[in-house]
């Protein structure tokens, strides 16, 4: 099952996760002044009302609706650029999802998504995908002139200075996981690290590779470098919620 999730994302994502966070975007994303707005959004007065499979499907949607708030500026003059926005098909409701699943196209190099057999199917997911790779030649080429109009090697020279200060610090500081005492105990935790090769060090100074520390004001807490949050985030300590991510 683990397996078919880390397809999913290399793939694409499930319906579910694009209208969630299409939802999250939609009441995050940056109002702009009626005389600058080209790309209109719909009402945002409503709270969004999401259903999360898991705890894993919550996070992808937060972190894709994140990642296409980062760069929403650069989304919107792509769909500009090409002539695919505004289209009259699409209401403004829609325009999140829009601008949602044109970050991850883009992020997939344009690939089409793989649908897998056990995914259940949104309409409105399915109509905006399929409008997207109708002019799939069209947005990448309208991100290419992007690049080369600013010249930018890729996109993250798109990412606000603030932002990407902020993501440089985040980057540096290290990981924290709570242990779910309910679950499992400090000893089987560390037995299972060993397993996979990590080696427990006296602190945060003396990480290297795979190694962690535990926490000496709080017992229940892990410490890991920050390089290896993907690789955390895999294993099957986290997936089955024995450690949680601080």
């Amino acid at each position: 099952e683990k397996r078919t999730v880390a397809q999913i994302e290399k793939n694409g994502y499930p319906d579910s996760i694009y209208m969630n966070a299409a939802k999250i975007f939609q009441s995050i994303h940056t109002e702009k002044s009626e005389d600058k707005m080209q790309v209109r959004y719909g009402d945002n007065s409503e709270s969004p009302t999401m259903a999360f499979k898991d705890e894993h499907s919550k996070r992808v949607s937060y972190e894709l609706a994140f990642n296409t708030l980062k760069y929403q500026d650069l989304l919107e003059e792509v769909l500009l650029d090409s002539h695919t926005y505004p289209c009259y098909s699409i209401p403004d409701e829609l325009t999140s999802l829009l601008v949602v699943m044109l970050y991850d196209l883009q992020d997939r190099k344009f690939k089409k998504r793989k649908i897998f057999a056990e995914e259940e199917l949104v309409a409105e997911v399915q109509e905006i995908g399929n409008y997207l790779y109708r002019y799939m030649t069209k947005l990448a080429a309208a991100l290419a002139r992007c690049r080369i109009k600013y010249d930018a090697l890729s996109i993250e020279y798109f990412v606000p200075e603030t932002v990407w200060k902020q993501e440089q610090r985040a980057s540096t500081l290290p990981l924290c996981f709570w242990i779910n005492t309910l679950k499992i105990s400090l000893e089987d935790v560390i037995r299972d690290l060993e397993m996979k090769g990590f080696t427990k060090v006296e602190s945060v100074s003396d990480f290297d590779h795979y190694t962690y520390a535990v926490d000496q004001q709080c017992r229940d807490v892990l410490v890991f470098p920050s390089s290896l949050r993907e690789l955390l985030l895999n294993l099957d300590l986290f997936a089955d919620y024995k450690l949680l991510l601080q």
